[in-house]
């Protein structure tokens, strides 16, 4: 069963930029979509930005224009690219197969946006 870990979470200011980055497990990945999720305590898990296994983006509305999701089909790995960040991008962010799949959920990388 192919699992995911995610890294490269921290502390950015309003404004600033993160780069997310996700591992695959196994080379099954090459042939799964993927998404980036978020979830804070007040709300439910969201998605936030999806890529078919050939590359095709989708972007919820508050992430257009400022987050870039791409992958790795060599590396196993996809990630995000997060620009002007702003207070409400604070969340645990996790990646997983689109859509996601119970038992895919890793531990997820933690941004906070603050000054």
């Amino acid at each position: 069963q192919v699992q995911f870990v995610e890294s490269g979470g921290g502390l950015a200011q309003p404004g600033g930029s993160l780069r997310l980055s996700c591992t695959a497990s196994e080379a099954v990945f090459k042939l799964l979509p993927m998404g980036w999720y978020r979830q804070t305590p007040e709300k439910q898990r969201e998605l936030v930005a999806s890529i078919t296994k050939d590359g095709d983006e989708n972007y919820v509305h508050s992430a257009k224009g400022r987050f870039t999701i791409s992958r790795d089909n060599v590396k196993n790995m996809v990630y995000l690219e997060m620009n002007g960040v702003n207070p409400e991008d604070t969340a645990v962010y996790y990646c997983n197969s689109f859509p996601s799949q119970d038992d895919r959920w890793g531990q997820g990388t933690q941004v906070t946006v603050s000054s």
